[in-house]
């Protein structure tokens, strides 16, 4: 019998010893896989450690380090926390032992869509307690009282201003632009151009070295919208309306930064002047009548490169104070496409979903067997800067074909202003055989029209068509009033300009 107990009494000292050695065995694996080292010994980012040592998280005047797990997961000793440490732990090895790290688009998980999935807010909030800390300057005060009222109705999070807080980024700036960069001609433009017939023309704008390619394109008549049997079709882009439109001159390409920032410089200033501006027999005005752009938060165009890319970032006001602007320069009258003239010039004599052949379910993404085994890429590629070919940014209008019109990039790179009011109704609205349709007399938002580099296949349509979202668009803008100039949350809009035909000249 006593035999028996030290038998049992072994047994249980040998459990309770292997559990010990199992428990701390454990433990060890567990606080180590946290670690730095460990992070960085999994995680193949060839940038992640040494922007990590540039930023203020690790460079910084208190000589504090935070630590990768100190933002990548929840605050220690929560539920929350093994939860994400195991599920984050487990997709990591996975990714590790099944991905090609080469074919990872790193710069994508750089932008604020992907890094809000990764970082946790309450484990900002647990380090700093204080946010209006000595010494903390009145545009900081004020936003920070701003992510206050806002955080939980807004869906705000510390990221959404700080993003380069644990990984320095050149590209992203937390503060308002000081400057704009320089375009270097040896041409400067002493008048606009000449237009004495109805024909393609390049507009000079005088007392500066831009110009601006115009497309010449003759009126007509086209079903606006989509048939009720197009592939990926929306409810809002029908009933289909016989429209005509009359001539104009639209824009070759979406406005550049070049173009932008010419008007910048020109009319720079602190107005919040509303955009009235009347237009007296199309007779030259002072420039100086025009109030421009206050100066951008960061980098408005995202680090992604100026030059001939399209600008974008600007609001509605912002794009029309623009086509103002470029009427009192040139004398002409230039202005935001209609929703039909952007539809009939994007479409450029096609019926079809696109301008091109291709139908839009073999382009999707959005199916299992596209998902799975690659979506169709070869013909579309050729036409549109899209989620397939953008690597998440705008690039220049060069690399793509233009439409029959000539017209280039009017479906993908970035969404196109139209002046139209949105209604999802509007269809419904409009008299089939109109002419020059304006659209809605009311709204509370603008059309935009040809989808952007990282949408889908099936937003690129033609007929595809969506809102503004003015309010979504400036969520983490902290300004009262907030910007009439620029958005805060959209890289993917911009506009494209049409010049009505002058008097006296016979349009085909």
């Amino acid at each position: 019998m006593f035999a028996k107990k030290k038998k049992i009494l072994f047994i249980l000292l040998i459990s309770h010893i292997f559990g010990f050695a199992l428990m701390i065995g454990f433990n060890h694996v567990w606080v180590t896989s946290s670690s730095n080292e460990s992070c960085i010994s999994c995680h193949a980012h060839p940038e992640a450690d040494a922007s990590w040592k540039k930023s203020i998280h690790y460079n910084n005047k208190s000589g504090v380090v935070t630590d990768c797990a100190a933002c990548h997961l929840p605050p220690r000793g929560s539920f929350e926390y093994v939860k994400a440490k195991t599920t984050t732990g487990l997709k990591d090895i996975w990714s590790y032992l099944t991905k090609d790290t080469e074919k990872i688009d790193w710069d994508r998980k750089g932008e604020l869509e992907y890094a809000q999935k990764i970082v946790y807010n309450a484990s900002c909030k647990a380090c700093h307690v204080n946010i209006f800390p000595e010494g903390i300057s009145d545009d900081g005060v004020t936003a920070h009282l701003y992510y206050e009222d806002n955080e939980e109705k807004l869906g705000l999070q510390c990221i959404s201003c700080h993003l380069d807080a644990g990984h320095y980024n050149p590209n992203y700036k937390h503060g308002f632009a000081t400057k704009q960069p320089e375009i270097s001609s040896d041409t400067v433009y002493t008048a606009p151009a000449t237009v004495s017939a109805f024909e393609n023309f390049i507009e000079t704008i005088p007392g500066t070295s831009t110009s601006i390619s115009m497309i010449a394109v003759s009126g007509g008549s086209f079903l606006m919208g989509s048939p009720e049997n197009e592939p990926l079709r929306n409810e809002n882009e029908g009933p289909q309306r016989r429209v005509t439109v009359s001539p104009f001159f639209m824009g070759e390409v979406e406005v550049t930064w070049d173009q932008y920032w010419t008007f910048y410089r020109a009319t720079l200033s602190d107005a919040r002047t509303a955009p009235e501006l009347i237009y007296a027999n199309n007779s030259r005005a002072d420039v100086d009548a025009v109030s421009g752009p206050t100066p951008p938060y960061g980098f408005p165009d995202q680090g992604w490169g100026m030059g001939d890319r399209p600008a974008i970032t600007m609001t509605h006001y912002g794009a029309e104070t623009f086509c103002q602007w470029l009427s009192l320069m040139t004398g002409r009258k230039y202005r935001l496409p209609t929703e039909a003239e952007w539809e009939y010039a994007a479409r450029a004599g096609s019926t079809s979903p696109y301008f091109f052949e291709g139908n839009p379910k073999d382009f999707t993404n959005t199916s299992f067997w596209n998902r799975t085994f690659g979506a169709d890429t070869t013909t579309i590629s050729r036409y549109v800067i899209y989620a397939n070919n953008s690597n998440n940014r705008t690039q220049s209008p060069s690399i793509v074909q233009a439409n029959a019109f000539g017209l280039k990039n009017m479906l993908g790179n970035v969404m196109e202003y139209c002046s139209d009011r949105y209604a999802d109704d509007a269809y419904a609205q409009l008299q089939d055989g109109a002419v020059d349709p304006q659209g809605p007399a009311d709204g509370t938002e603008y059309v935009v029209r040809g989808g952007f580099y990282g949408d889908d296949a099936a937003n690129l349509r033609s007929a595809s068509r969506r809102p503004t979202e003015h309010e979504k668009w400036l969520r983490t803008d902290p300004q009262n009033p907030k910007s009439i100039w620029w958005y805060s949350d959209i890289k993917g809009i911009g506009f494209r300009v049409v010049c009505e035909v002058p008097e006296g000249i016979t349009a085909q």
